[in-house]
């Protein structure tokens, strides 16, 4: 279920006509929601007559009815009023929070807001292309997508804009659309995967999943040394990995915060007297050291900057010189995560004290080991 956001009647038709078509064509449920009213009763019609022209008939279209001028005094309000579409949203789309226009920013950023965890979150950008430059540093090129319109997307999208003729000029149509990622800021919430393992003993099928297994044999086969002193496993999770681990190490702590893996993690550890499952979360977890091994999967991308931040710098105290850090992180883009799988071991190898020893990437996961200088 997709949910476009728009602070004007046009814009959604403006700025996503195409990704909105190629969703629906896809078997997307697609639900419109504009902030303002415009012109009122010809507009809600300009907007019937351009969803029709664009091949989205069966598109529900809320009107919350608020003012274009009063935008900016009821940012609270549009929180609270997109709260309930949003609700079960398996994506969003709204107005990226920084377009040069303040309607589009207010109803942005108030989307960022009021969209659950769980919900992947994109913006669409209108006035960027009129008031700024592309390589504008604001403009967020790292989290950029494009989107290349079909001749019969565009042709829609052309007759979707020709509905709202004499309400505002618009441009020439182009043939791609940019959509931003907008993941959230913050370190995905404890009660996001404490809620997980209360619907499901294995959340993510660490014990039955071809991933999950094919996994664990490439980082296990990936890990330099035959054996390793001591390991630190964060965010072990059930505590699969955890044995696999104990028949490598001399000792290993392993940690997660959700109180059911880590009873899950003790049960499947319960004799072997070399491992250690303690309740505990990142970054505040990790041990003063030194460590041989330090183990990062699955938890990296889930971590806001500064948390991110200081766990590269606790391992990186923690690791003795010699000794390894293995990260291996799943490619998609979850939607608590504050980013990628590539781009949280950008920054774990960004330090200077950590030499790649081994690179591995395929379409499923990015897998490195480092050495501590």
């Amino acid at each position: 279920r997709a949910v476009v956001v728009a602070a004007h009647p046009q814009d959604a038709t403006l700025g996503a006509s195409g990704v909105l078509q190629r969703l629906h064509e896809h078997g997307t449920s697609v639900e419109l929601v504009v902030a303002t009213d415009g012109a009122g009763r010809c507009d809600r019609r300009a907007v019937g007559e351009s969803l029709l022209a664009q091949g989205l008939p069966d598109v529900r279209v809320r009107w919350l009815g608020l003012s274009d001028a009063a935008l900016a005094d009821h940012h609270d309000d549009l929180v609270a009023l997109l709260a309930e579409p949003l609700a079960d949203a398996d994506v969003c789309l709204g107005p990226w929070p920084d377009d040069p226009h303040s309607d589009h920013r207010v109803v942005g950023e108030a989307t960022g807001r009021a969209a659950p965890v769980t919900t992947h979150r994109w913006s669409y950008p209108i006035w960027l292309w009129h008031r700024l430059h592309p390589d504008d540093p604001v403009v967020p090129r790292d989290r950029a997508f494009v989107h290349r319109l079909t001749e019969s997307q565009r042709r829609r999208k052309t007759a979707g804009i020709a509905a709202f003729a004499g309400r505002f000029e618009a441009g020439p149509i182009l043939d791609t659309e940019i959509l931003f990622r907008q993941p959230p800021t913050r370190t995905a919430p404890l009660a996001r995967f404490t809620d997980l393992y209360a619907a499901t003993t294995d959340p993510w099928g660490t014990a039955t999943k071809w991933y999950e297994r094919r996994k664990r044999a490439v980082a296990l086969a990936a890990l330099p040394c035959e054996r390793y002193g001591f390991a630190v496993e964060p965010a072990c999770g059930t505590g699969v990995l955890t044995r696999m681990l104990a028949d490598r190490c001399d000792r290993v702590l392993a940690f997660d915060p959700v109180t059911e893996a880590v009873r899950q993690a003790r049960a499947a550890t319960s004799g072997l007297p070399r491992v250690e499952i303690r309740q505990a979360e990142l970054p505040a977890g990790l041990p003063a050291g030194p460590v041989d091994l330090v183990v990062f999967s699955e938890i990296l991308y889930y971590l806001d900057d500064r948390d991110l931040r200081d766990t590269v710098d606790r391992a990186v105290t923690a690791l003795r010189p010699g000794g390894h850090v293995l990260a291996v992180h799943w490619r998609p883009w979850a939607a608590e995560a504050p980013r990628d799988g590539i781009a949280a071991h950008r920054v774990l190898l960004a330090r200077p004290e950590f030499e790649v020893v081994v690179d591995h990437r395929d379409e499923d996961f990015v897998l490195h080991v480092a050495v501590r200088r």
